[in-house]
């Protein structure tokens, strides 16, 4: 399942994305991830989570952050959760290719029984209409 938190900046997404981060981590009987531009979570969050920096491993734009994710997925089994910080700074702001993006991950997210949540600073009529994701406006 994917998920995408909207809203505007300032409207508390990445305040949602701790909470919901380190909840999953009490409750997951594997490895919770979250990847983030920068290394501004690095005190928010359990230190049971994976904290990936997304800028300290070169990932710009929608395919190198699909090869991130698919390759988190295939390497680690027991993924059961994986929360993406600031998905448009760091792949781009585009819908059309955040809605392909989107359908990659459905599949990601069914092939290895993975909840997926994707952080976009957008207001939702700003966004394709027939996005294949859940969406949760703040």
């Amino acid at each position: 399942m994917v998920t995408l938190l909207i809203g505007k900046k300032g409207s508390g997404k990445t305040k949602r994305l701790i909470e919901e981060a380190n909840a999953a981590v009490e409750t997951s009987k594997g490895s919770v991830v979250v990847v983030e531009k920068g290394s501004k979570l690095t005190f928010d969050l359990t230190h049971k989570a994976r904290l990936i920096d997304s800028d300290e491993c070169k990932i710009s734009g929608y395919d190198a952050l699909y090869g991130l994710l698919s390759g988190i997925c295939a390497s680690n089994y027991d993924v059961t959760d994986i929360f993406v910080d600031s998905t448009f700074k760091i792949a781009g702001n585009d819908g059309e290719q955040l809605k392909e993006f989107v359908n990659k991950l459905n599949y990601l997210a069914d092939e290895f029984s993975t909840a997926i949540v994707l952080l976009i600073s957008s207001a939702k009529e700003d966004l394709p209409t027939d996005i294949n994701a859940t969406l949760e406006e703040l």
